[in-house]
């Protein structure tokens, strides 16, 4: 899995040793439902119920690189389905905050993130697209599924100098998987980085 990573990310953006690294200590095997465990590191992306789905090592690699993610950083995960990057994401920040709206898969990532001891790791059940203020502001921010705007909850948790990657677009073509920096208390800029295709956005939006 990491050799493809590492092949994927020569002829497009960089991922470094320390994303590699943690994505090579993460037992994704532990993280998926076991009908899936046969293609556990498949470079692909793998269902795990309630019509979510995990996505690519590769496209996770790339997420958490985007990101910046440093070892003082507290990181919102917005979407944790079975919490494979949010354990990635542990490797590498102080605290993790995720959430998930769908019930059963947020209780099953939750007590899954805790066998494997990741004790950093906050999750939660709820709206993602109103983040978590209580658990904020926040360095990074990871948003794994499409949505065609950024949600301004969102944008207000991030601190100063911090960058949302989320992908950005109708959930119904393919998205722009984007990095969006907040320059200044009122602004951000934008930039898109490859086409992915990703869920929708489940809840209000509003």
């Amino acid at each position: 899995m990491i050799d493809t990573i590492r092949a994927y990310a020569t002829s497009g953006p960089p991922i470094f040793d320390r994303v590699l690294q943690a994505m090579g200590e993460t037992e994704r095997h532990r993280l998926i439902p076991p009908t899936s465990c046969a293609d556990a590191y498949a470079d692909r992306p793998l269902p795990i119920g309630h019509g979510q789905t995990i996505s690519q090592p590769y496209i996770v690699a790339l997420m958490t690189e985007l990101a910046s993610v440093k070892p003082d950083h507290v990181v919102l995960e917005i979407g944790t389905g079975s919490g494979y990057q949010a354990a990635v994401l542990a490797r590498l920040a102080r605290k993790v905050c995720t959430v998930e709206i769908v019930a059963p898969l947020g209780e099953a990532a939750a007590a899954a993130l805790k066998a494997l001891g990741h004790d950093n790791v906050d999750a939660r059940i709820g709206d993602g697209y109103r983040g978590s203020p209580e658990c904020g502001p926040f360095d990074a921010i990871v948003v794994t599924a499409a949505i065609g705007h950024v949600p301004h909850p969102l944008i207000e948790q991030l601190r100063l100098g911090g960058r949302i990657v989320m992908p950005l677009g109708r959930a119904s073509a393919t998205q722009e998987l984007s990095v969006v920096e907040k320059i200044a208390l009122d602004r951000t800029t934008t930039r898109a980085v490859i086409p992915v295709r990703f869920v929708p956005f489940t809840g209000p939006q509003n």
